[in-house]
């Protein structure tokens, strides 16, 4: 396990790593969620080992410190995030992110194209204010305190059991500013950076999901969108062979 400060505070992003070849892959889960749980059994299959693998746990997630003067906007995520880049010394590396996680990836080969040579997208969000049945739009509709207090409880019944045995993991009034801050979206929004960003980009849509909206403008601007058969929203659970494949390059 691994740290960097992430707040001039003394507060710290974590993750594990694995040793092999650069560019590094570093994985980065969604809202509620962990990235080794998420992206290690990805990472350790034949097509895609002995390359460095970095399993990076947002502010508020998993292994990483959870203060509560923390905005957890995505912006701030995305310098988070970058801490941790920086303290591995990577440059150029491959993006491969879930959900939200996919957001933050955005905004941050937005500010700091340095970092960033190639992402992978999972369902990840590109809209301000998604629908109500988003995930982020459910926890992001209580008031913060009461989210905490209470809600916090009911949302883990709510989830199932997959999604609770990350978010139970994640601090309450960090899950709530991260869902309030992933509904705000980005400034420019992150569609708008992901149409301009001059990488390889792809995008994974989860058959189940349904299309994806603006598909086509996002063709257009050179990424390519993958739809997965049989999976839904965690592509990666769904349909192992089919993620893989993308993180590959494979077609």
């Amino acid at each position: 396990m691994k740290q960097a400060e992430f707040d001039g505070k003394g507060s710290c992003i974590r993750w594990t790593e694995t040793p092999g070849e650069e560019p590094a892959r570093v994985f980065v889960h969604g809202l509620g969620a962990m990235s080794a749980v998420y992206h290690a059994h990805i990472a350790a299959r034949p097509e895609l080992a002995g390359r460095r693998s970095l399993f990076v746990d947002l502010p508020g997630h998993g292994i990483s410190d959870r203060p509560e003067h923390f905005g957890y906007t995505l912006r701030e995520h995305a310098d988070a995030l970058a801490a941790a880049l920086d303290a591995s010394g990577l440059t150029q590396a491959e993006l491969v992110a879930h959900s939200m996680g996919g957001a933050v990836a955005i905004v941050l080969a937005h500010r700091r194209p340095d970092l960033v040579s190639r992402l992978v997208l999972t369902e990840a969000n590109l809209d301000a204010f998604p629908p109500p049945t988003a995930g982020s739009s459910g926890i992001a509709a209580h008031e913060e305190d009461a989210f905490v207090d209470g809600t916090h409880a009911r949302v883990l019944e709510e989830v199932g059991p997959l999604w609770a045995a990350t978010m139970r993991l994640a601090d309450p009034r960090a899950l709530h500013r991260s869902a309030v801050g992933l509904r705000r979206g980005s400034e420019p929004v992150m569609r708008g950076i992901l149409e301009q960003l001059p990488i390889e980009r792809v995008y994974l849509q989860g058959e189940l999901s349904g299309e994806l909206a603006g598909r086509q403008s996002l063709e257009a601007a050179g990424v390519r969108v993958v739809t997965v058969a049989g999976a839904g929203h965690n592509v990666m659970f769904d349909n192992p062979d089919a993620f893989a494949a993308a993180v590959a390059g494979r077609r």
